[in-house]
């Protein structure tokens, strides 16, 4: 993979930060975007602007068979069975909030148990307390490893007859921890389960699978994966999309209205009310374009090569303590014994050197780490073992400007 061709594509890169040339390391949190979804949306806003499925009148022809055609890329790029299973929302949060309550608040009853990790961002948490704070369903959590992991050992411990949800996440947004879905899922489906998977950490970075994966739902943000931000996916199998109920009410949405009762348009629009996330859609499509021509193969394996890198070059630094497993996603999560993450990154900030500091919205993880908060380095296409080796330097000059407290 041509690094240095694949960074030309990206513009806000070629800049300095601090005065030092910028390194970002905070692509977990939001990717940059490549030229041609920054030109996706130019062209849209300049040639195709219209609202879509309701005017028959040429630009409004135009921005149907974008806003369509990039369902119908999502589609392929996941593998769903139909653009039936692809709904559009405002990213992950929005998808997993719609499970929750469009779902699980109609199906789960008193003493039915959803089972998730303590691993899980908060956006996979929160909405499944409020369900179960609605339902009377009892919250379960699958026991981790020392190393962060879990073991299938442990889910089929903890899921049960009365199981009726798992809320997993795919990748681990802070120690980078590589879930098994398709075992996690088999394991639910046996005990009449269904899963629900976050895939904001996985989708922009490997090849999913929804056939391979058999996942129930599954959640992922376009702004993560090289797209613009308020653009995000629910899959959904069309048996369990057509049950749920949706959350939104309005325009676009509906079959007929009557004074007094309604009647909703057929998957996926169903979940679509009001005017959508036009220009936002069409700029996933373009994203997924850009890296499906790179290749998702190719992304995984150069990620973790730097990630490798990133945990061999760190540990060799004394008084770094490293979160999470050995075999990873393209992440590190650290601290500096002695200094507070915050710190650490604003030193890191001052060398044009972005990371994340932080919970990272998980602090029932954190609390397990024994940590308030940590350091995140997170990394994708666009970066080489270069800006790891500005990072440890970095990181030098943290431990020195603290006093080098060791």
């Amino acid at each position: 993979m041509n690094v240095q061709a694949i960074r030309e594509q990206f513009p806000i890169l070629n800049q300095e930060v601090n005065g030092h040339p910028l390194v970002y390391l905070d692509s977990a949190a939001t990717s940059q975007k490549p030229l041609p979804v920054i030109q996706s949306l130019e062209a849209y806003y300049r040639q195709h602007n219209s609202n879509v499925h309701r005017g028959v009148h040429t630009l409004g022809t135009r921005a149907t068979d974008q806003y369509e055609g990039a369902r119908e890329k999502v589609k392929n790029f996941i593998n769903a069975s139909s653009t039936q299973e692809v709904i559009f929302t405002r990213g992950t949060t929005t998808s997993l909030n719609m499970v929750a309550y469009g779902y699980a608040r109609h199906f789960l009853k008193e003493n039915d148990e959803i089972v998730l990790t303590q691993m899980e961002h908060h956006s996979n948490i929160i909405p499944w307390q409020q369900a179960a704070k609605y339902t009377g369903a009892k919250l379960k959590y699958i026991p981790m490893e020392e190393d962060g992991t879990i073991t299938l050992d442990a889910v089929r411990a903890t899921v049960t007859d009365k199981t009726k949800m798992v809320a997993v996440t795919h990748v681990s947004n802070v120690l980078g921890t590589i879930n098994p879905i398709k075992e996690i899922a088999q394991i639910a489906h046996e005990k009449g389960a269904i899963i629900v998977v976050d895939g904001a950490q996985s989708v922009p970075h490997m090849q999913v699978d929804m056939q391979e994966l058999d996942c129930d739902f599954y959640a992922f943000s376009g702004h993560k994966m090289c797209a613009p931000t308020g653009i995000g996916v629910l899959y959904g199998k069309k048996a369990l999309l057509e049950k749920m109920e949706p959350v939104e009410f309005g325009g676009e949405m509906i079959d007929f209205v009557d004074l007094y009762d309604s009647t909703w348009k057929e998957l996926p629009w169903k979940f679509e009310g009001g005017t959508p996330i036009i220009a936002g859609a069409i700029g996933l499509g373009a994203a997924i374009d850009f890296l499906s021509e790179v290749g998702m193969n190719n992304i995984i394996e150069h990620e973790q090569q730097i990630a490798s890198y990133a945990q061999d070059k760190l540990s060799q630094i004394e008084g770094i303590n490293i979160y999470g497993p050995e075999h990873r996603a393209g992440l590190v999560t650290f601290n500096i014994e002695g200094v507070h993450p915050h710190d650490t990154a604003t030193v890191l900030d001052a060398e044009g050197i972005a990371v994340r500091a932080g919970h990272h919205c998980a602090q029932p993880l954190m609390k397990w780490l024994n940590a308030t908060a940590t350091a995140r380095a997170s990394f994708y296409l666009y970066n080489d073992e270069s800006d790891i080796d500005r990072l440890a330097e970095g990181i030098q000059r943290a431990k020195e400007y603290f006093g080098d407290v060791f």
